[in-house]
């Protein structure tokens, strides 16, 4: 394990692997090493060490952090002056049952993002500027500490959800935004995937700012503490202001709603804990007695949502769950070939991610959508510009690449 305290430390360690043609897993705290294929490395590179906060202004509403800062120390830092994390980052420890903290530049280098991304953007959409090391040890700044960053390209973005085969973040900044004052979360319950669907599209199309949208079969409820009391399906509607607005928008909302049947409110305590269970993946956390279960996330068109889990259910026994906001479902079956392939085909030409499954099955089928022939070409040629000798997280994400 080499743990550089800085930018240089890092730039020397790839230089000596790069010379040596030494594969390096590249890492933070590996609190999500189960995610994509596993890494066949010599040595692991890990970004823990570099750590603090090394500018905030919240006035600017820009912070600046090293890679090996926490998200939680991020989070806790802008909480303290009224902000937050625009994208609403997930916390997969639990889902992959790992006890380590997730870090900052784990969660731009795998552009995870919480509910709130309908209404704000995913991560990579605050993303602005870095500080990083490609493969031959060079140096890389992007973007800056301002909002309105200079014109050129926009290595921020192409970073940010390259899972550290491209080059290793040290250092990122990132842009807040004042925290809301209220949350509120309308409930229905007892609705069909298809009625749930149906009514989730009006909330969202509806003028009252929507920032999460989630369904939940009754099972999948019933592992959230804050929703298993309501011992039904759940369709969860979630809006975010100050007080006043919350209160007056959630009332509209239930009105226009009412066809679907009477919603429930959950206040703020409880619409917090609720969708931080949604956000973390908390129903298919990982459970150390049990066997192990593949989890896929798959984005579909919404109106298909419902067809696709018709499809699977026919396929294997499964379980399930809709983070609607973004077209998402959360799918775990068994760790099969097979199983993978019926999610593979039922997603069509969705995209879609194998987020936990066994290394033998991780290391045997694809763990994200192939690329047509063009893009792959592209990719390849980045990857070929950035990391020559693709020492950087070989494998990660495509086999042999």
């Amino acid at each position: 394990m080499i743990t550089p305290s800085d930018t240089d430390g890092v730039i020397d360690a790839i230089r000596a692997a790069h010379q040596a043609a030494t594969p390096l897993a590249i890492c933070g705290n590996a609190s999500k090493s189960g995610l994509l294929r596993p890494v066949r490395a010599e040595r692991t590179l890990s970004t823990s060490a570099l750590t603090g906060i090394s500018l905030y202004s919240p006035q600017e509403l820009i912070l600046t952090a090293g890679a090996g800062t926490t998200v939680a120390d991020v989070a806790e830092a802008v909480a303290a002056k009224g902000q937050h994390l625009i994208a609403e980052p997930p916390d997969l420890s639990a889902f992959y049952g790992s006890t380590a903290t997730p870090t900052l530049g784990g969660m731009v280098a795998a552009n995870l993002s919480g509910p709130r991304r309908v209404m704000w953007g995913a991560t990579r959409d605050h993303v602005m500027g870095v500080v990083a090391v490609n493969g031959l040890g060079e140096r890389i700044h992007s973007g800056g500490r301002v909002l309105k960053n200079v014109t050129g390209l926009d290595l921020c973005k192409l970073l940010t959800g390259s899972h550290g085969t491209l080059a290793v973040l040290t250092e990122i900044t990132l842009k807040v935004l004042p925290a809301p004052e209220r949350r509120g979360t309308l409930v229905l319950k007892g609705l069909d995937p298809t009625r749930a669907v149906a009514a989730l599209a009006q909330a969202l199309g509806s003028p009252y700012a929507v920032s999460g949208a989630a369904y939940l079969p009754a099972a999948m409820a019933a592992r959230i503490p804050a929703l298993a009391w309501l011992d039904d399906s759940v369709t969860l509607a979630r809006i975010e202001d100050f007080a006043p607005a919350v209160a007056y928008r959630t009332e509209r909302l239930r009105a226009e709603l009412a066809n679907f049947g009477a919603a429930e409110l959950l206040d703020d305590a409880a619409s917090l804990a609720a969708w931080a269970a949604i956000r973390d993946v908390t129903p298919f956390a990982a459970d150390p007695a049990a066997a192990p279960a593949a989890v896929w996330r798959v984005s579909v068109r919404p109106s298909t949502g419902p067809s696709v889990i018709a499809a699977l259910a026919h396929a294997f026994d499964t379980q399930w769950f809709m983070d609607w906001g973004g077209g998402l479902l959360w799918i775990a079956g068994p760790a099969t070939q097979a199983a993978h392939h019926a999610v593979t085909a039922a997603a069509g030409p969705g995209a879609w991610t194998l987020m936990r499954a066994p290394e033998t099955l991780r290391a045997a089928v694809p763990v994200i959508p192939p690329e047509a022939a063009a893009l792959a070409r592209i990719a390849r040629n980045v990857k070929a510009a950035f990391d020559p000798k693709g020492i950087l997280n070989p494998g990660r994400m495509v086999a042999g690449f």
